[in-house]
């Protein structure tokens, strides 16, 4: 043992390390740290301490990862995973990185380097200095380093989500990929992608699946955002996202109204979800292998005796709408076949003496649901002045004012309707029925 630990201390000198075999790890963060030393850099640097130290570096034991954090704890960095086993195969006493910081970022790695360490005697090296990793000296500057990387990353992540709330909450938009129909800052619309993003709309609502879709703005060579030909999932982004209805979403939670121009109204957007959900469904039903029974007059049927909601259902080879009533004296049911006949012939005409104006549909609300509106805003601008005053937490103010907005939104939704000369388009006058 006396013999290993000298050999190992007589180790520490340039002569002793000629020829001996070395690796090279370069890595760049996709965050903006303070040091964005590029990785080519990073490598040629390293490569020069090489050469002044005399080691031996072959093409397969240089590791990059570039655009890869080392903070993120569940991000997956292959450059460091297959570092750490060609060390556990000792196949290198030497680990050369332009700072130790570009190896790691978290206490843990650290750690897992130092177990590996501790059976291959391995050698750390820098730009500005070398940390032997079985010396308790190197190996407690080493911990100190990567905490102190650890903390300034914590303080950098930190002023990011707050600036990322601060810009939700002032209706900003989102940085970062472009939004399909808008501008690179996401502040104004692309007439072009606009136009595209309403024909996907309209042609969704007049019933033509995703798929459909994808196919006709490929065979017109329409590009998406990112210069590409469309998929059904782009498409499906497109009908998701509450940017072109101009809402502002953070964390998955819709905020409130955005500063930039929508392109779909909001009765437009909420009609496509609705459609969305129930489609998703039947589309399930039917992956599932399931019957699947259609009722145009889903949620529409009243019941004359008791006043309750039909629901359909079947009985036995017919489709019905019986009444769901928890009183046991009502049992009304009719077929669905003969109300959805008469229902669309009343309908359509309807349709064919229908004269549509230009005026968009009214939905006034009450007086008191008014009121009811103006009251909780002055509130969540009161709630706001006291944010800023630092009188309430972050997490309270987040909190309150969600409750606030619920009920905003709640009253707010009587008066969402789509513009009638929209919905009737194509479909009313002389030849509705044909339509």
């Amino acid at each position: 043992m006396a013999r290993r630990s000298g050999a190992r201390r007589g180790q520490a000198t340039r002569e002793d390390w000629t020829g001996e075999r070395a690796a090279i790890y370069c890595r760049i963060s996709h965050a903006k740290d303070e040091d964005q030393t590029g990785v080519d850099r990073q490598e040629r640097i390293c490569r020069n301490i090489a050469d002044r130290l005399g080691l031996v570096v072959t093409a397969d034991h240089v590791f990059v990862d570039n655009n890869r954090s080392a903070w993120q704890r569940n991000r997956k960095r292959k450059g460091w995973d297959a570092l750490l086993e060609v060390a556990r195969e000792a196949g290198v006493r030497h680990i050369i990185t332009y700072h130790p910081d570009r190896l790691m970022r978290q206490p843990r790695d650290l750690e897992e380097l130092l177990t590996i360490a501790d059976d291959h005697n391995i050698t750390l090296h820098g730009e500005a200095n070398k940390r032997d990793l079985s010396d308790p000296d190197d190996r407690f500057f080493l911990r100190i380093e990567v905490a102190h990387a650890c903390r300034s990353s914590d303080d950098t992540s930190r002023r990011l989500k707050s600036a990322f709330e601060e810009r939700a909450r002032d209706g900003k938009p989102h940085t970062g990929r472009r939004s399909y129909g808008y501008t690179k800052d996401g502040m104004a619309i692309v007439p072009e992608e606009a136009a595209i993003v309403r024909e996907i709309f309209d042609r969704y609502l007049d019933g033509e699946a995703p798929e459909a879709i994808t196919r006709e703005l490929n065979r017109r060579g329409v590009p998406t955002a990112m210069g590409k030909k469309w998929v059904g999932a782009s498409v499906r982004r497109v009908l998701d996202s509450p940017v072109i209805a101009g809402i502002r979403v953070f964390r998955g939670e819709e905020i409130g109204q955005g500063e930039w121009p929508a392109i779909i109204d909001l009765g437009t957007f909420r009609e496509v979800a609705e459609r969305r959900t129930y489609r998703s469904a039947v589309f399930k039903a039917e992956a599932a292998s399931k019957p699947v029974r259609f009722y145009l007059l889903r949620s529409l049927v009243t019941c004359k005796n008791c006043g309750t909601r039909m629901g359909g259902g079947p009985h036995g080879a017919h489709r019905t709408y019986v009444c769901t009533s928890n009183d046991k004296t009502c049992s009304r049911r009719i077929k669905a076949e003969k109300l959805e006949s008469f229902v669309v012939d009343a309908a359509i005409d309807l349709l064919e003496r229908l004269e549509v104006t230009g005026r968009e549909a009214s939905a006034l609300l009450p007086e008191a649901d008014a009121a009811a509106i103006e009251a909780d805003r002055a509130e969540l601008a009161e709630l706001k002045d006291m944010w800023d005053a630092q009188e309430i937490k972050t997490r309270e103010y987040r909190q309150m004012r969600k409750v606030i907005e619920d009920r905003i939104a709640k009253l707010e939704a009587k008066t969402i309707v789509r513009p009638i000369p929209e919905i009737l388009k194509g479909i009313a006058g002389p030849d509705a029925r044909s339509n």
